[in-house]
Parts: structure tokens; sequence; C-alpha cells
């Protein structure tokens, strides 16, 4: 069996759009660390997750503690469940996290968030070693491809500051920009269903742009997802004015007892990436009925064994399942496909960011085809490090530290200065 010779985090900066959401909008750039862990063998495993500076302190700490440890599954020692308390953190606020909108912040979020980029460098370098996909260690896949769903936003034409990056996407802002947005996604990548985020305007606009889709794509599937900005009364005016319209909401208000509330009186079924993100939040809100269906994301639950693991709990309770998305590199992308592919329950197409990215640490992007990946039986996750890339990445981050954390608050101040963050819900 092969041991650890070196594990390497690299911080990197990566180009974002300037799409909106409820706490603001996009920086220029967004942050992410990228890991990789090499054998004696001369095998490298590659895994990614958040950037900020939190979590960086976190994977910085953790890294040394690998080197000279088996490469096997279970390598992951108990300390990484604390591995949060090894250094000095900055203050953690219970305000939702704008990295991935996913609820209120925690050390061991945090700590499970950073967990799961070395575990994922661990099964690629398994698979590399082996000769095996990734897939293959979690115990096969029951599926070929996995379906994306086009993920609209709110959005500007542009970067307020000079000299950021730049796209021809245009600005969205009306329901007649969202519905142009769609036909390029489905244009471009074959999507069939589509969500947009919304909590930007006020809710009667965006269901106005729900219904546009629904015009222009008869019978594929919809989704809003405010992020918890509406009270109760306004997601159930929202829920009966997309009844038979929407395939489900996501997080249409704040906490279980909210959705709860609202799941009570409604047929839409309700989803979540906030009110259960952790396994400790499972039990209340599977048993007042909140939610409908959960959108894992292996980042924050704590790597792909965790992902199956919750799937497993939510196929025991008859909970669908489905995959939340952050501004994610080719990476997380390749990992969120080969767990889905294991996953029987996985009935909703998966969230991805991946149309709006122009940057990627990969040799040979990702391809949607009809809407979707194929699951590749190739070693490991099946992409390539690319190495000049990502130096050029993380001289950006080295180059611009004020964008080392993300922030949309402080983004839309660039353009709003009187703007902050919003207590939820707003309407």
């Amino acid at each position: 069996m092969s041991r650890i010779a070196a594990v390497r985090v690299t911080p990197i900066l990566i180009a974002d759009p300037p799409l909106l959401n409820v706490q603001g909008v996009h920086q220029p750039y967004t942050p992410r660390t990228i890991v990789e862990v090499e054998t004696d063998a001369g095998v490298v495993g590659v895994g990614e997750t958040y950037g900020d500076t939190d979590y960086l302190r976190v994977a910085e700490a953790f890294a040394p503690t690998l080197p000279g440890g088996e490469l096997n599954a279970n390598l992951l020692p108990e300390a990484v469940r604390d591995c949060a308390t090894r250094v000095a953190l900055s203050r953690i606020d219970n305000t939702v996290q704008a990295e991935g909108l996913r609820g209120s912040r925690s050390l061991a979020k945090i700590a499970s968030s950073v967990a799961s980029a070395f575990e994922v460098a661990i099964f690629d370098a398994l698979g590399h070693q082996t000769g095996l996909p990734v897939h293959a260690l979690l115990g096969g896949k029951v599926r070929d491809r996995v379906e994306y769903s086009g993920y609209l936003f709110y959005r500007w034409a542009e970067h307020p500051d000079p000299g950021g990056p730049t796209d021809d996407w245009g600005a969205a802002l009306d329901p007649a920009g969202v519905v142009a947005q769609a036909r390029r996604m489905a244009r471009d990548h074959g999507f069939t269903s589509f969500k947009l985020k919304g909590g930007v305007f006020p809710p009667a606009e965006e269901v106005a742009a729900v219904k546009a889709l629904a015009e222009a794509f008869p019978g594929q599937p919809l989704r809003l997802d405010p992020n918890g900005g509406w009270t109760v009364q306004t997601s159930l005016q929202v829920a009966a004015e997309l009844e038979g319209i929407a395939e489900y909401l996501e997080d249409p208000t704040v906490g279980t007892p909210g959705m709860a509330a609202v799941a009570a009186r409604t047929s839409l079924p309700l989803a979540t990436n906030m009110c259960v993100t952790t396994f400790e939040e499972i039990p209340e809100a599977f048993r007042v009925g909140a939610v409908q269906v959960v959108l894992s994301d292996h980042h924050y639950w704590g790597g792909l064994l965790a992902t199956c693991e919750l799937a497993a709990i939510c196929r025991t309770f008859g909970v669908d399942l489905s995959m939340h998305s952050n501004t994610h590199l080719g990476i997380s992308l390749a990992a969120m496909t080969q767990v889905a592919a294991t996953i029987p329950n996985l009935r909703y197409a998966c969230d991805t960011h991946r149309p709006w990215q122009t940057e990627d640490v990969i040799t040979v992007p990702h391809t949607f085809v009809d809407g979707c990946l194929p699951v590749t039986d190739t070693p490991g996750l099946g992409i390539e490090l690319d190495r000049d890339r990502l130096a050029e990445l993380h001289q950006r981050w080295l180059d611009l530290p004020e964008l080392r954390s993300r922030d949309d608050a402080a983004a839309m101040r660039r353009v709003r200065p009187e703007f902050s963050a919003p207590k939820l819900p707003i309407w």
C-alpha cells in the first residue's frame, strides 16, 4: 500500500460574473482552495473546496498531518472532525454564508467543507492507484449520465469596477432577460430544466419570470430559489401562484419551523440547502415534514462517503435528493458527477454553475450534452490538473488580497453604498 508523501494546498481566485442574490452580488473574483495529495509512488489526487480565509486556514493546518499515512478510503482520522479548532479562526456568526448561500455558519461546517477536499483528493489518488473510477470505489454507478439544470440568475451586464472579468451574457433584470438567458443555456448546453435564483426582486416579479419561462419552455421542470427571502405568508402566496408550474420551491423561507408551516399548506415540494445542511438537522426537519427534497453538497456535508450516507437516510424516509451548486470548478463538478452516479434516489437534475465559469484548473473542462454529463469509467475523477493555469490563478490570489473572502454585500455596496446584507426574511 502506498503512503502519502506530500500534500499541497493552493488558494486561487477565479473569475465570477455579477450574479445577483438576496445577499448582494458576486464579486469579480471568488476564492477556491485546490488540494493535491501525492503518494510515494508519484500518484496525485486532487480536491477542491471553498477558498475563503476561514477555510484556507483550516486546510493549511490540516495538510501537514497527512504525509506518512497509508493511502486508503479511511485515511482521514478522527481529528478531521475538530480540525477547525487547531487554528485561530476569526469570529463565526450565525448569518447566511455567502459562499454558497447555505444556511448559518459553524466551525463544524467549515471543518467538514475542508475535510471534503482532502477526501476527494484521496479518492482520486486511490482511483489512479487501482485503475478504478471513483464511482466504483463508492460502490458502483446506477446511471451512465447525470442530468444538470440550467442555473439562471438575475445579473448585471458587467461588474461596476473597470478592469474586472467580462462576458457576453448581458444583463438579465426582468422576465424577458431571464427567458433569453434560459434559451441560450438550452441552445449551448441542452438543459431541459431550469432554476432561477430569486430573492432579488419583489416576489411578484420573480413569479412573473417563472411564468414567462413556463410559456417559453412548456412542460419543462422549473424551480425558484429566494434563499429564505420570504415570510411564510409570502411563500404560500407564491406557492399558490406556481401550483402546476414549478417543480419545487427551494428555501422559500428560513428555518425548519417556517419551511414546515409552508409545506403543510401547499402541494408543491419544498427543497433545501439551508435548513438541512448537517446530519444533526435531519431528524427534526423530516419529523415535521419541512422538506421533500434535500439538496446535497459534498463540500459541506463532509465528502463523498457522507453524501452516500445522506442519500441512504433520505431514501429510508422517502425524501428525495438532488445537488446544490456553488461557484465551483471542474474538480468539484467531476466529484459531484461521480457520487451522483451512485445514488438511486437522485430524481431531480442537479444544479451547476459551470456555464457561468470562464476559467478552470483542469485541462479539459466539462461539456454538457443534452444537459447531462457522462459518468466516466477512467481512473479516479477522470480529470487532469492544469498546473500552468493553477499557478496563474494562485498569482491572482497573491495580487488581490482584498478578495480572499467572498462578500456579496460588500460587492453590492460598490453600487449601493447604503446596502447591507439583509436579515431574512425580507418580503
